[in-house]
Protein backbone atom coordinates (compact mmCIF):
# COMPACT_ATOMS: atom_id res chain seq x y z
CA UNK A 1 0.00 0.00 0.00
CA UNK A 2 2.85 2.32 1.29
CA UNK A 3 4.81 1.28 -2.05
CA UNK A 4 1.56 2.30 -4.17
CA UNK A 5 0.98 5.77 -2.47
CA UNK A 6 4.95 6.52 -3.28
CA UNK A 7 4.75 5.38 -6.93
CA UNK A 8 1.08 7.77 -7.43
CA UNK A 9 2.79 10.51 -5.21
CA UNK A 10 6.34 10.05 -7.46
CA UNK A 11 4.37 10.14 -10.88
CA UNK A 12 2.30 13.61 -9.66
CA UNK A 13 5.65 15.08 -8.83
CA UNK A 14 7.27 14.28 -12.56
CA UNK A 15 3.69 15.65 -14.24
CA UNK A 16 3.85 18.53 -12.61
CA UNK A 17 7.90 19.10 -13.35
CA UNK A 18 6.85 17.91 -16.34
CA UNK A 19 4.17 20.60 -17.06
CA UNK A 20 6.37 23.36 -15.61
CA UNK A 21 9.62 22.37 -17.99
CA UNK A 22 7.11 22.31 -20.99
CA UNK A 23 5.42 25.83 -19.74
CA UNK A 24 8.96 27.25 -20.20
CA UNK A 25 9.31 26.19 -23.30
CA UNK A 26 5.91 27.43 -24.66
CA UNK A 27 7.35 30.97 -25.37
CA UNK A 28 9.85 28.77 -27.84
CA UNK A 29 7.83 26.02 -29.31
CA UNK A 30 7.90 27.59 -32.76
CA UNK A 31 11.68 27.62 -32.85
CA UNK A 32 11.61 23.86 -31.39
CA UNK A 33 9.14 22.68 -33.57
CA UNK A 34 10.79 23.83 -36.96
CA UNK A 35 13.91 22.82 -35.37
CA UNK A 36 12.78 18.97 -35.50
CA UNK A 37 11.06 19.01 -38.75
CA UNK A 38 15.02 20.63 -39.99
CA UNK A 39 16.74 17.85 -38.41
CA UNK A 40 14.22 15.19 -39.81
CA UNK A 41 14.50 16.57 -43.04
CA UNK A 42 18.57 16.10 -43.01
CA UNK A 43 18.98 13.47 -40.78
CA UNK A 44 19.95 10.69 -43.75
CA UNK A 45 22.45 13.56 -45.08
CA UNK A 46 24.00 13.55 -41.15
CA UNK A 47 24.33 9.77 -41.49
CA UNK A 48 26.31 10.51 -44.65
CA UNK A 49 27.97 13.34 -43.17
CA UNK A 50 29.02 10.64 -40.43
CA UNK A 51 30.57 8.35 -42.72
CA UNK A 52 32.11 10.08 -45.04
CA UNK A 53 34.08 12.18 -41.78
CA UNK A 54 34.75 8.88 -40.26
CA UNK A 55 32.52 9.33 -37.30
CA UNK A 56 32.81 12.63 -36.05
CA UNK A 57 29.07 13.59 -35.51
CA UNK A 58 29.99 16.93 -34.51
CA UNK A 59 31.49 18.13 -37.34
CA UNK A 60 29.30 16.09 -40.03
CA UNK A 61 26.02 17.91 -37.94
CA UNK A 62 27.77 21.35 -38.57
CA UNK A 63 28.28 20.95 -42.00
CA UNK A 64 25.06 19.30 -42.41
CA UNK A 65 23.50 22.45 -40.69
CA UNK A 66 25.19 24.80 -43.02
CA UNK A 67 24.07 22.69 -46.20
CA UNK A 68 20.57 22.88 -44.64
CA UNK A 69 21.23 27.08 -44.42
CA UNK A 70 22.11 26.87 -47.77
CA UNK A 71 19.38 24.88 -49.07
CA UNK A 72 16.46 25.71 -46.86
CA UNK A 73 16.44 28.72 -44.55
CA UNK A 74 18.47 31.37 -46.80
CA UNK A 75 16.04 30.35 -49.93
CA UNK A 76 12.75 30.86 -47.19
CA UNK A 77 13.72 33.77 -45.70
CA UNK A 78 14.56 35.57 -48.91
CA UNK A 79 11.29 33.80 -50.37
CA UNK A 80 9.05 35.68 -46.93
CA UNK A 81 10.88 38.98 -47.10
CA UNK A 82 10.03 38.99 -51.14
CA UNK A 83 6.43 37.73 -51.01
CA UNK A 84 5.24 40.62 -47.55
CA UNK A 85 7.04 42.71 -50.14
CA UNK A 86 4.78 41.95 -53.15
CA UNK A 87 1.56 41.66 -51.17
CA UNK A 88 2.47 45.53 -49.31
CA UNK A 89 3.18 46.43 -53.55
CA UNK A 90 -0.09 44.50 -54.26
CA UNK A 91 -2.26 46.31 -51.91
CA UNK A 92 -1.32 49.86 -52.83
CA UNK A 93 -1.78 48.80 -56.17
CA UNK A 94 -5.23 47.93 -55.72
CA UNK A 95 -6.05 50.61 -53.38
CA UNK A 96 -4.45 53.36 -56.07
CA UNK A 97 -6.93 51.77 -58.66
CA UNK A 98 -3.97 50.67 -60.41
CA UNK A 99 -5.43 47.45 -60.19
CA UNK A 100 -9.02 46.77 -60.38
CA UNK A 101 -10.56 43.71 -59.76
CA UNK A 102 -13.93 44.41 -61.30
CA UNK A 103 -12.20 45.27 -63.98
CA UNK A 104 -11.32 41.63 -64.74
CA UNK A 105 -14.82 40.57 -65.07
CA UNK A 106 -15.86 43.27 -67.01
CA UNK A 107 -12.68 42.22 -69.69
CA UNK A 108 -13.81 38.58 -69.65
CA UNK A 109 -17.54 38.82 -69.96
CA UNK A 110 -16.32 41.24 -72.99
CA UNK A 111 -13.91 38.49 -74.62
CA UNK A 112 -16.65 35.95 -73.86
CA UNK A 113 -20.39 37.11 -74.29
CA UNK A 114 -22.09 34.38 -73.48
CA UNK A 115 -20.12 34.34 -69.58
CA UNK A 116 -22.49 37.11 -67.98
CA UNK A 117 -25.99 35.22 -69.37
CA UNK A 118 -24.67 31.79 -68.12
CA UNK A 119 -23.41 33.02 -64.88
CA UNK A 120 -27.45 34.63 -64.47
CA UNK A 121 -29.03 31.38 -65.69
CA UNK A 122 -26.80 30.07 -62.54
CA UNK A 123 -28.46 32.75 -60.15
CA UNK A 124 -25.30 34.10 -60.07
CA UNK A 125 -25.51 38.28 -59.65
CA UNK A 126 -22.31 39.54 -61.72
CA UNK A 127 -22.39 43.15 -59.96
CA UNK A 128 -22.22 41.25 -56.33
CA UNK A 129 -19.64 39.27 -57.54
CA UNK A 130 -17.27 42.68 -58.95
CA UNK A 131 -18.26 44.11 -55.52
CA UNK A 132 -17.19 40.78 -53.70
CA UNK A 133 -13.79 40.14 -55.70
CA UNK A 134 -13.25 43.88 -55.06
CA UNK A 135 -13.33 43.64 -51.48
CA UNK A 136 -11.51 40.02 -50.86
CA UNK A 137 -8.85 41.59 -52.73
CA UNK A 138 -8.30 44.82 -50.91
CA UNK A 139 -8.59 42.47 -47.24
CA UNK A 140 -6.56 39.88 -48.18
CA UNK A 141 -3.97 42.40 -49.48
CA UNK A 142 -4.34 44.42 -46.14
CA UNK A 143 -3.58 41.78 -44.06
CA UNK A 144 -0.42 41.07 -46.13
CA UNK A 145 0.49 44.60 -45.77
CA UNK A 146 -0.47 44.27 -42.06
CA UNK A 147 2.06 41.20 -41.43
CA UNK A 148 5.12 43.17 -43.42
CA UNK A 149 4.36 45.84 -40.47
CA UNK A 150 4.30 43.12 -37.76
CA UNK A 151 7.38 41.30 -39.29
CA UNK A 152 9.30 44.79 -39.64
CA UNK A 153 8.94 45.50 -35.98
CA UNK A 154 9.63 42.06 -34.75
CA UNK A 155 12.76 41.59 -36.62
CA UNK A 156 14.48 41.36 -33.45
CA UNK A 157 12.54 38.14 -32.33
CA UNK A 158 12.66 36.88 -35.73
CA UNK A 159 16.25 36.59 -35.33
CA UNK A 160 15.95 35.58 -32.17
CA UNK A 161 13.87 32.47 -33.21
CA UNK A 162 16.31 31.79 -35.60
CA UNK A 163 19.50 31.74 -34.37
CA UNK A 164 17.88 29.50 -31.36
CA UNK A 165 16.54 27.10 -34.82
CA UNK A 166 19.46 26.65 -35.64
CA UNK A 167 21.41 25.93 -32.59
CA UNK A 168 18.64 23.30 -31.52
CA UNK A 169 19.06 21.84 -35.28
CA UNK A 170 22.63 21.13 -34.38
CA UNK A 171 22.30 19.23 -31.26
CA UNK A 172 19.40 17.21 -32.78
CA UNK A 173 21.59 16.17 -35.52
CA UNK A 174 24.34 15.12 -33.71
CA UNK A 175 22.74 13.57 -30.71
CA UNK A 176 19.02 12.58 -32.22
CA UNK A 177 19.88 8.91 -32.03
CA UNK A 178 20.63 9.44 -28.60
CA UNK A 179 17.51 11.53 -27.63
CA UNK A 180 15.21 9.21 -29.39
CA UNK A 181 16.58 6.31 -27.31
CA UNK A 182 15.80 7.93 -24.38
CA UNK A 183 12.63 8.78 -25.07
CA UNK A 184 12.17 5.45 -25.91
CA UNK A 185 12.96 3.57 -23.00
CA UNK A 186 11.35 6.41 -21.04
CA UNK A 187 8.25 4.90 -22.20
CA UNK A 188 6.11 2.80 -20.29
CA UNK A 189 5.16 0.18 -23.06
CA UNK A 190 6.75 -3.52 -23.47
CA UNK A 191 9.90 -3.30 -25.71
CA UNK A 192 8.28 -4.97 -28.97
CA UNK A 193 5.30 -2.12 -28.83
CA UNK A 194 7.89 0.28 -28.36
CA UNK A 195 9.64 -0.71 -30.95
CA UNK A 196 6.32 -0.47 -33.41
CA UNK A 197 5.63 2.97 -32.21
CA UNK A 198 8.72 4.22 -32.96
CA UNK A 199 8.99 2.81 -36.08
CA UNK A 200 5.64 3.96 -37.40
CA UNK A 201 6.45 7.53 -35.85
CA UNK A 202 9.36 8.04 -37.85
CA UNK A 203 7.86 6.57 -40.71
CA UNK A 204 4.75 8.51 -40.61
CA UNK A 205 6.91 11.82 -39.60
CA UNK A 206 9.18 11.76 -42.23
CA UNK A 207 6.59 10.59 -45.11
CA UNK A 208 4.16 13.17 -43.93
CA UNK A 209 7.05 16.28 -43.87
CA UNK A 210 8.72 15.38 -47.26
CA UNK A 211 5.61 14.53 -49.18
CA UNK A 212 3.41 17.59 -47.83
CA UNK A 213 6.50 20.21 -47.75
CA UNK A 214 8.22 18.63 -50.40
CA UNK A 215 5.65 18.85 -52.80
CA UNK A 216 4.15 22.24 -51.77
CA UNK A 217 7.57 24.16 -52.47
CA UNK A 218 8.21 22.48 -55.74
CA UNK A 219 4.76 23.04 -56.75
CA UNK A 220 5.10 26.93 -55.78
CA UNK A 221 8.71 26.96 -57.22
CA UNK A 222 7.33 25.84 -60.54
CA UNK A 223 4.20 28.23 -60.62
CA UNK A 224 6.03 30.97 -59.34
CA UNK A 225 8.97 30.35 -61.99
CA UNK A 226 6.59 30.55 -65.17
CA UNK A 227 4.96 33.53 -63.59
CA UNK A 228 8.12 35.41 -63.72
CA UNK A 229 9.31 34.07 -67.21
CA UNK A 230 5.78 35.69 -68.51
CA UNK A 231 6.37 38.91 -67.05
CA UNK A 232 3.10 38.52 -64.85
CA UNK A 233 2.71 40.64 -61.42
CA UNK A 234 4.10 39.32 -57.85
CA UNK A 235 5.37 35.67 -58.98
CA UNK A 236 6.42 35.20 -55.37
CA UNK A 237 3.02 35.90 -53.39
CA UNK A 238 1.72 33.71 -56.43
CA UNK A 239 4.41 31.09 -55.75
CA UNK A 240 3.61 31.11 -51.81
CA UNK A 241 -0.76 30.78 -52.87
CA UNK A 242 0.34 27.68 -55.24
CA UNK A 243 2.56 26.29 -52.84
CA UNK A 244 -0.09 26.16 -49.45
CA UNK A 245 -3.04 25.05 -52.72
CA UNK A 246 -1.05 22.25 -53.59
CA UNK A 247 -2.41 20.69 -50.74
CA UNK A 248 -6.31 20.89 -52.25
CA UNK A 249 -6.95 17.24 -54.10
CA UNK A 250 -7.25 17.33 -57.68
CA UNK A 251 -7.12 21.00 -58.47
CA UNK A 252 -4.20 22.22 -55.98
CA UNK A 253 -2.09 25.05 -57.82
CA UNK A 254 -4.77 25.23 -60.94
CA UNK A 255 -6.95 26.88 -58.70
CA UNK A 256 -4.28 29.79 -59.63
CA UNK A 257 -2.92 29.84 -62.82
CA UNK A 258 -6.38 28.24 -64.64
CA UNK A 259 -8.11 31.67 -63.69
CA UNK A 260 -4.61 33.49 -65.13
CA UNK A 261 -4.74 31.73 -68.18
CA UNK A 262 -8.28 32.84 -68.37
CA UNK A 263 -7.88 35.73 -67.97
CA UNK A 264 -5.25 35.92 -70.38
CA UNK A 265 -6.89 34.17 -73.04
CA UNK A 266 -9.94 37.08 -72.62
CA UNK A 267 -7.88 39.85 -72.94
CA UNK A 268 -6.01 38.74 -76.22
CA UNK A 269 -2.52 37.13 -74.90
CA UNK A 270 -3.18 33.87 -76.78
CA UNK A 271 0.65 32.61 -76.51
CA UNK A 272 1.35 33.43 -72.81
CA UNK A 273 -2.08 31.94 -71.86
CA UNK A 274 -1.65 29.20 -74.38
CA UNK A 275 2.20 28.27 -72.28
CA UNK A 276 0.71 28.80 -69.02
CA UNK A 277 -1.57 26.07 -69.95
CA UNK A 278 0.65 23.69 -70.96
CA UNK A 279 3.29 24.27 -68.36
CA UNK A 280 0.86 24.04 -66.06
CA UNK A 281 -0.89 20.97 -66.92
CA UNK A 282 2.10 19.29 -67.75
CA UNK A 283 4.78 20.46 -65.17
CA UNK A 284 3.36 21.62 -62.05
CA UNK A 285 0.24 19.06 -62.98
CA UNK A 286 2.14 15.59 -62.96
CA UNK A 287 4.77 17.11 -60.28
CA UNK A 288 2.01 16.10 -57.70
CA UNK A 289 2.05 12.61 -59.33
CA UNK A 290 5.38 12.19 -59.62
CA UNK A 291 6.51 13.32 -56.40
CA UNK A 292 4.36 12.27 -53.83
CA UNK A 293 4.29 8.50 -54.27
CA UNK A 294 8.06 8.63 -54.41
CA UNK A 295 8.12 10.68 -51.15
CA UNK A 296 5.74 9.04 -48.82
CA UNK A 297 5.12 5.71 -50.22
CA UNK A 298 1.90 3.82 -49.86
CA UNK A 299 2.01 2.01 -46.82
CA UNK A 300 2.04 5.92 -45.21
CA UNK A 301 -0.13 7.96 -47.54
CA UNK A 302 -3.16 10.36 -46.19
CA UNK A 303 -6.08 10.33 -48.66
CA UNK A 304 -6.93 13.31 -50.01
CA UNK A 305 -9.34 14.51 -47.19
CA UNK A 306 -7.71 13.80 -45.03
CA UNK A 307 -4.84 15.81 -45.59
CA UNK A 308 -6.94 19.01 -47.21
CA UNK A 309 -8.79 19.27 -44.10
CA UNK A 310 -5.53 18.50 -41.31
CA UNK A 311 -3.98 21.31 -42.84
CA UNK A 312 -6.88 23.36 -42.89
CA UNK A 313 -7.57 22.49 -39.23
CA UNK A 314 -3.96 22.96 -38.15
CA UNK A 315 -2.99 25.73 -39.74
CA UNK A 316 -6.37 27.35 -38.25
CA UNK A 317 -5.10 26.10 -34.57
CA UNK A 318 -1.57 26.95 -35.20
CA UNK A 319 -1.12 29.33 -38.10
CA UNK A 320 1.61 28.66 -40.29
CA UNK A 321 3.23 25.62 -38.18
CA UNK A 322 0.02 23.60 -38.83
CA UNK A 323 0.88 23.55 -42.69
CA UNK A 324 2.73 20.43 -41.30
CA UNK A 325 1.52 19.55 -37.83
CA UNK A 326 -1.76 18.98 -39.07
CA UNK A 327 -1.12 15.84 -41.52
CA UNK A 328 1.48 15.06 -39.64
CA UNK A 329 -1.07 14.53 -36.08
CA UNK A 330 -3.79 13.01 -39.12
CA UNK A 331 -0.99 10.62 -40.08
CA UNK A 332 -0.25 9.28 -36.63
CA UNK A 333 -3.82 9.48 -35.76
CA UNK A 334 -4.47 6.52 -38.77
CA UNK A 335 -0.93 4.88 -37.94
CA UNK A 336 -1.91 4.32 -34.39
CA UNK A 337 -5.26 3.17 -34.83
CA UNK A 338 -4.06 0.66 -37.15
CA UNK A 339 -1.55 -0.32 -34.80
CA UNK A 340 -4.51 -0.78 -32.49
CA UNK A 341 -6.48 -2.81 -34.72
CA UNK A 342 -4.06 -5.00 -35.50
CA UNK A 343 -3.10 -6.28 -32.17
CA UNK A 344 -6.56 -6.27 -29.87
CA UNK A 345 -8.99 -7.73 -33.36
CA UNK A 346 -5.87 -9.97 -34.79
Amino acid sequence: MRETMENRGFLVVLAGISAAFLLILLPFWSAIFWACVMSLLFNPLQRRMVRIFKGRESLAALVTLLLGMVLVVIPVIAIVFAFINEGAQLYESIESREINPSEFINQIGTAVPILPELLQRLGIDTSNLRSYLSESAVGLSRIISQEALVVGRNTVAFTLNLALMLYLTFFLLRDGETIVNWMRKALPLNEDRRQVLFSKFAEVSRATVKGNLVVAIVQGGLGGFIFWMLDLQAPVLWAVVMAFLSLVPAVGASLVWIPVAIYMYATGDWMKASILVAYGAVVIGLADNVLRPILVGRDTKLPDYMVLFSTLGGIALLGINGFVIGPLIAALFLSFWSIFSKEFNG
